[in-house]
């Protein structure tokens, strides 16, 4: 990656490649993986506070910006649509998960599956900050379908032909969240790769996450929005204006989609190094 070398989405790019595709495989890989059913069933969006902390670590987190800053070309707008289409086929998935929770939930001894739950956003954490980590620990997959394996309780199963909306709503709520945020890193990319270091939000955003998995146990109050505080402490120490440059973003954009406009500078005998806009 140009920018980052994020260890998620590093290894996610060596198998789809692209950056479109990269971008919903980063921001669908909670729904496959089954994180984003697990926090629904561990109760993570109970509260306005969980809906934002689940749909900024797990939707928006730092593989998304990663991807958005270091991996996409094109103009700004360009980007801002790519990423509301990607958007809108999660906002979608998270609709339907959130809908057949309440059947899974009646398949399961919560009490259990929660301390799963728990493993998983653990491990995502430590795959987040380090590649190295991440390899000797399970697939988030694999840690869900054991800890749906140890609390099944089949006794109480019933199938709900009519969700729960409360639910659904909370559920697209949270991934309407993570899309509105990679929009904003999408529509502000062009300032953003100058003035925030993606490598130190990485590491932020494992801590966030670390912190939402200690919620989620219950050793942190539910009053006590502790993964958002450090996620928003991320941001500012991740913001550093000195490195921002002094370019004006809309005219990058016309110059991406001018392409004379670079042959020009480099024919002029007058455009060194500093002057060529690639450098």
């Amino acid at each position: 990656m140009s920018h980052s070398q994020h260890p998620v989405a590093l290894r996610i790019e060596g198998r789809v490649g692209g950056a479109t595709r990269l971008l919903a495989t980063v921001m669908a890989l909670p729904l496959v993986d089954g994180i984003f059913p697990a926090l629904v069933l561990a109760g993570a969006l109970d509260d306005p506070l969980g809906i934002l902390e689940v749909g900024l670590l797990v939707f928006g987190g730092s593989a998304t910006v990663a991807v958005i800053l270091a991996e996409m070309d094109g103009t700004w707008r360009a980007q801002a649509r790519t990423t509301l289409g990607v958007g809108v086929v999660v906002i979608a998935l998270a609709a339907i998960e959130s809908a057949l929770a309440p059947t899974i939930a009646s398949l399961l001894d919560l009490a259990i599956f929660e301390r799963f739950a728990a493993l998983v956003i653990l491990a995502v954490a430590a795959k987040t900050a380090s590649a190295r980590v991440g390899e000797y620990l399970p697939r988030p997959a694999v840690i869900v379908g054991l800890g749906a394996l140890a609390s099944l309780d089949p006794a109480g199963a019933r199938l709900v032909t009519v969700p729960d909306p409360t639910l659904l709503v909370k559920g697209t709520l949270a991934a309407g969240v993570g899309v509105a945020f990679a929009l904003g890193v999408a529509v502000c990319g062009p300032w953003l790769r100058t003035a925030v270091d993606i490598d130190r939000f990485r590491f932020g955003s494992a801590v966030a996450l670390g912190v939402l998995a200690l919620s989620v146990l219950g050793l942190v109050p539910d009053d006590a929005p502790l993964a958002l505080s450090v996620l928003v402490v991320t941001g500012l120490l991740a913001f550093d204006p000195g490195e921002a440059s002094d370019r004006d973003p809309a005219s990058d954009d016309e110059r991406r989609d001018d392409p004379d406009r670079d042959r020009d500078s480099v024919t002029d005998p007058d455009a060194g190094p500093d002057r060529a806009p690639w450098l």
